[in-house]
């Protein structure tokens, strides 16, 4: 942990201010601080080196594209409150300025997502129409998790963002993860109109996410699950991260026989049946709590609700 002289010196400067308020608004790339600050990039850079050396910014890399966040430090409520304390018109000024132009980001990466998801709209729309509508489906998610509060979530395979944008209220905090950079700058169109107070995005693999042993209350793996090579793996990587108590959502197809969904939409697995999700629930420490069937399509949408069981832990996936 930075001494306090090396975390004021950092503060000691109006554009890594500037950063700093910008970052507790949203994840930004150093190109996009860039272009709200109105600075080079290289000049950029260093400002976020001071700022990451005094652990008040975190980087992380997701391709070849870097985006930065708040560090630990940075989140330490009685600097950010002296911030928020201070008088100074001048930066008032500033704020209000930056504030424009964040929008401007926010509003390029809105563009470019719609672009994304056009380009692809005919491919998703015959999927959709194979399976039953996505209110329906995300009306049994909210249905099945009930009352129970979600405490900290995580979404494995977040791609667009949906899963956090629709639970995000419910949890005390939200963890995004996805392989692909690209689904995660489209998560952040999604995600950062709301702010990022308490929700995240990070980049891994769902056979070793980045989240510790016992850090999550609630687990989902939203139309994920049937890409996955070892789909027991990742159901016990993900039971790994459950606290006691905790609940592992899946939401995918029944099993089915539409080979042509494996070439078209690179689907490895052709659903699952309950057999299959139980015995994958029982190696990895999980309980069958509850499951939902929504048919009414060729392809028939299933909800498995895992529980943790107290009494075993790390079991290894079964085959």
């Amino acid at each position: 942990m930075p001494a306090p002289l090396a975390v004021f010196r950092a503060l000691a400067d109006p554009t890594r201010l500037r950063i700093v308020a910008l970052l507790r608004q949203m994840e930004l790339s150093v190109g996009e601080l860039a272009q709200v600050l109105g600075q080079s990039q290289p000049r950029v850079s260093r400002h976020v080196k001071i700022l990451a050396d005094a652990d008040l910014c975190d980087r992380r890399r997701e391709g070849s594209w870097i985006f930065l966040g708040l560090g630990s430090a940075a989140r330490e409520s009685p600097l950010l409150a002296a911030i928020d304390g201070w008088d100074d018109p001048a930066a008032e000024r500033w704020a209000i300025a930056d504030a424009a132009r964040l929008a401007a980001v926010r509003a390029d990466r809105m563009a470019s997502a719609e672009a994304y998801f056009d380009s692809r709209a005919a491919d998703w729309d015959a999927i959709r129409s194979l399976h039953v509508a996505e209110a329906q489906v995300e009306g049994a998610i909210l249905d099945l998790l009930g009352d129970h509060p979600l405490g900290r979530l995580v979404d494995i395979g977040t791609g667009t963002g949906r899963m956090i944008e629709l639970l995000i209220d419910r949890a005390t905090s939200a963890v995004g993860i996805d392989r692909s950079p690209e689904m995660l700058r489209l998560a952040r169109a999604k995600v950062a109109p709301d702010g990022q107070s308490r929700a995240e995005l990070r980049q891994g693999d769902m056979y070793a996410l980045p989240v510790p042993d016992g850090g999550a209350d609630t687990v989902v793996l939203h139309q994920v699950l049937h890409y996955a090579q070892a789909p027991a793996a990742a159901i016990a990587e993900g039971a790994r991260t459950l606290g006691d108590d905790g609940r592992l959502l899946i939401v995918d197809f029944a099993a089915h026989d539409r080979e042509d969904l494996r070439e078209r939409d690179a689907h490895v697995r052709l659903g699952f049946d309950d057999g299959q999700i139980e015995g994958w629930f029982a190696a990895a420490g999980l309980a069958l709590a509850a499951s939902r069937e929504l048919g009414g399509g060729e392809l028939t949408v299933k909800l498995w609700l895992g529980q943790r069981r107290p009494e075993s832990r790390h079991l290894k996936a079964v085959a």
